[in-house]
């Protein structure tokens, strides 16, 4: 079990969201829904909040959950967004292939009351509209990569279409940098936080804004499990006598590449780090292995930066 600080008798509801429609059960057996609007959401609150103890776990879903978790939050109630994955084995495990919206919320309460996954930590309008702003600065990133890419092959017909588009996002790019950092400096705990986070040497902007806006349990929760959360801990793979290396898997891969990326650079850039990595080099370990490493170290320094203000870094 995950093992969150919830109270003892916790009151599971499945809710399973779809982009028109949220299904909901409260005792397994019955299920209602609202629509996925303001007044659903509005409707939802209504019905839970009488019930003591109430928490609600849905999946993770590209994005409609994001307004009905920020109501549920708003209104002080628990909720815990899981990974659509571990849900899905969870149904297998049971041997439910079958599935509905009724199921699917069915099947998320049973997981909440047997898993008891970790609480989504809660965020603040200036959290969410800078994690808008970085998927869509993502969301540009990858479009300039790919037409570039494609202008590799172009003829001469297509070449000046496709400069264009180039000029056009790489300008789009730098105009939404300007307005992530913007968006930073006029919030005073998001100011606070970033230049916390960059007194690490190669913990650039883009790191920064994407802790801030993807892991806001950062300076909050214990080193173990934020390794686990952003996928960078190791995990055994030991069965009687044979010992398979160990691989990271799972977490938030958003969070993880840009980190991947910062350790790159922290190689090359912070004398420490560079220093941390030669030697587990020079120990015989992979370099993706010590990049990972460099990244996990990386990580829990950010989160020490954040959880403990007398704590300084050796120069």
């Amino acid at each position: 079990m995950e093992k969150t600080t919830p109270t003892p008798e916790a009151t599971y509801v499945g809710l399973d969201v779809s982009k028109d429609r949220l299904d909901y059960t409260v005792d397994g057996t019955r299920c209602d829904h609202v629509p996925n609007t303001a007044s659903g959401h509005a409707r939802l609150l209504a019905a839970l909040r009488p019930r003591r103890g109430v928490r609600v776990i849905c999946e993770a879903t590209g994005g409609y959950e994001r307004a009905v978790v920020a109501a549920l939050l708003l209104a002080n109630l628990e909720v815990c967004v899981v990974n659509p994955g571990r849900v899905r084995a969870f149904a297998h495990a049971e041997g439910l292939l079958a599935k509905t919206d009724r199921l699917d919320a069915q099947l998320l309460r049973r997981f909440g009351e047997k898993v008891r996954p970790r609480l989504h930590a809660p965020m603040d309008q200036a959290a969410i509209a800078l994690r808008e702003l970085l998927d869509y600065r993502r969301q540009v990133s990858d479009q300039l990569v790919a037409v570039r890419n494609r202008l590799e092959l172009a003829g001469p017909v297509l070449r000046a279409r496709l400069d264009g588009q180039v000029t056009f996002l790489a300008q789009e790019l730098a105009v939404t940098d300007r307005l992530i950092q913007d968006h930073i400096d006029h919030d005073d705990t998001l100011r606070r936080k970033a230049a916390r986070l960059r007194e690490l040497k190669g913990a650039g902007p883009v790191l920064v804004a994407t802790l801030l806006a993807y892991v806001p349990e950062l300076g909050d929760i214990a080193d173990p499990q934020l390794s686990a959360l952003i996928g960078v801990a190791p995990f055994a793979r030991d069965s009687g006598r044979s010992r398979k290396p160990r691989h990271v898997r799972g977490g938030r891969g958003v969070v993880r590449h840009v980190l991947y990326m910062a350790a790159v650079a922290a190689t090359q850039h912070n004398p420490v780090l560079r220093a941390y990595y030669a030697r587990l080099v020079g120990a015989g370990k992979p370099k993706l292995v010590a990049l990972v490493a460099v990244m996990r170290k990386m990580l829990l320094v950010l989160n020490r930066l954040l959880a403990d203000p007398n704590f300084v870094l050796v120069r």
